[in-house]
């Protein structure tokens, strides 16, 4: 018998270096992520952080359990650690996980003007590559981190990211397959013709419909399912298997062709200013327990009460306004019996307990308080409407242009308007800002010196030669926030 011919030598350039995604295929393979300036590194490094702590809370809650408990039925053990349980499993389904248990709460990170959570893509599908190629050090894990933080977002950005939400996709699980494949590719050193075919292979994976918000835990598991995707995507281009070839230019079957239908995509925005200004940055970081989109109608109420000194007893109506992407994601008339997930994305539930109990926390969200009488006595007295931003001149900048408006017994009308909440790209949240969050979750389910230990790591990661040791620290079991 004869022996089969060698294959040929692999090209090392994508196919058009000069289109978008070739342009992006360079970038991620060379100077271009190594290059990165200090103050995008540091940022970075807080933004990890915020997703281990959200990891830390949502690893024990109930229907994370409930996750662990069927995906380990399916897959068994495996190399790849569980964040908080002290237990392992295969690599993609514990990328599935860990981006299950970033996302368990909706306290993660977003970006506003491309939706999507970019630590629960990102951090799963490195922790799960990093299983199986070895030690890593710190500096190569931000390095491919940063990757990842600023792919998502272009991506969003060139699909015009809320009209997804708009139209019934889950944006984040949509684009997000791409953030975790750059991430992934950084961390296994892919070569430009490589990431080509990683990025052909995540926008193949893309998927999530919005529907999930109403009452399903499988809204939990969306950023999770792709940064499994993201993950597939590089492992199996760094073997040599192909991907769809220049994928957001491909006028049929593409990603933006496909994803973009009515609305306009632009393939330019993937690449501008790539490595002159960083998404990185731009990343918002939450400070209450519901969707993002929310945020400035819970920051507005919780300033309107304390300026004007009003309590629940004394609101006859409440009016919000928001624009078409929010309206869509955050607005239903809800019935009871109310999901958790259903309160954490339903702008009339957040901005009861924002008036009633002064914060969106954890404890808004038990099935005691979702069902009190006084929230939905207040829910009855809310009507949320849509803002035409083309009649409305007023209301013509990018972002979540919000207003939200309390008539009260005394015949007093008082309002507030919002664009984003403490925390979005004109307001962020400093590092200390982000270290304090950091804190206050762990405390809830980890002791202090381990958190301290975590902290410690995270922030010197650059100096990490081998991440082995805050990866036990953070596979070891943790405490139930909700218990």
């Amino acid at each position: 018998m004869s022996e089969s011919p060698p294959s040929p030598p692999r090209a090392k350039e994508p196919t058009a270096a000069q289109g978008p995604t070739g342009r992006l295929a360079t970038w991620l393979s060379g100077a271009g992520t190594r290059e990165i300036p200090a103050h995008v590194r540091t940022r970075a490094a807080h933004l990890v952080l915020d997703g281990i702590g959200c990891a830390l809370i949502g690893a024990q809650l109930p229907w994370s359990r409930t996750a662990v408990q069927a995906v380990l039925a399916m897959e068994g053990a495996g190399d790849a650690p569980l964040i908080g349980w002290g237990r392992t499993t295969s690599a993609p389904a514990a990328a599935v996980l860990n981006g299950t248990f970033i996302q368990g709460f909706e306290l993660d990170d977003y970006f506003p003007s491309a939706p999507l959570h970019s630590a629960s893509l990102v951090l799963p599908a490195l922790l799960s590559t990093a299983s199986q190629i070895g030690p890593v050090s710190g500096k190569r894990f931000l390095r491919a981190a940063i990757a990842g933080f600023e792919v998502g977002p272009r991506v969003g950005l060139a699909l015009n990211g809320p009209e997804m939400l708009v139209r019934g996709w889950h944006s984040g699980s949509v684009f997000g397959t791409h953030a975790a494949a750059a991430a992934a590719g950084v961390l296994r050193g892919l070569d430009a013709a490589a990431f080509e075919d990683a990025l052909g292979l995540a926008a193949t994976q893309s998927a999530g419909l919005m529907a999930a918000q109403y009452e399903a835990m499988s809204k939990r598991m969306h950023h999770g399912f792709a940064a499994r995707n993201g993950f597939y995507a590089a492992g199996l281009a760094a073997a040599g298997y192909t991907g769809i070839k220049r994928v957001f230019e491909r006028p049929f079957g593409g990603f933006l062709s496909t994803f973009g239908e009515g609305h306009a995509p632009d393939a330019s925005r993937i690449v501008d200013g790539l490595g002159e200004w960083w998404n990185t940055e731009a990343i918002t970081i939450k400070i209450h327990a519901a969707m993002g989109g929310l945020h400035p109608a819970i920051d507005a109420t919780c300033l309107l009460a304390d300026e004007h000194s009003f309590t629940a007893n004394d609101v006859a109506a409440i009016r919000i306004q928001v624009p078409a992407a929010v309206h869509h994601h955050g607005w239903w008339q809800p019935e009871r019996p109310l999901t958790a997930i259903g309160a954490q994305m339903n702008i009339a539930y957040a901005v009861a307990v924002a008036l009633l109990d002064g914060t969106v926390g954890p404890a808004q969200f038990t099935d005691e308080r979702i069902d009190a009488d006084d929230v939905w006595a207040l829910i009855a007295r809310t009507t949320v409407e849509q803002v035409d931003l083309q009649q409305d001149p007023a209301w013509d900048q990018p972002g979540y242009n919000t207003r939200v408006t309390f008539r009260l017994h005394d015949g007093r009308t008082v309002t507030h308007a919002l664009n984003q909440p403490h925390g979005g790209p004109d307001d962020p949240l400093t590092d200390d800002e982000i270290v304090a969050k950091f804190r206050g979750l762990s405390a809830h389910v980890i002791d202090p010196d381990r958190a301290q230990q975590i902290e410690r790591r995270v922030l010197a990661l650059e100096s990490e030669r081998d991440l082995s040791p805050l990866i036990d620290l953070l596979a070891a079991p943790v405490r139930g926030a909700l218990d």
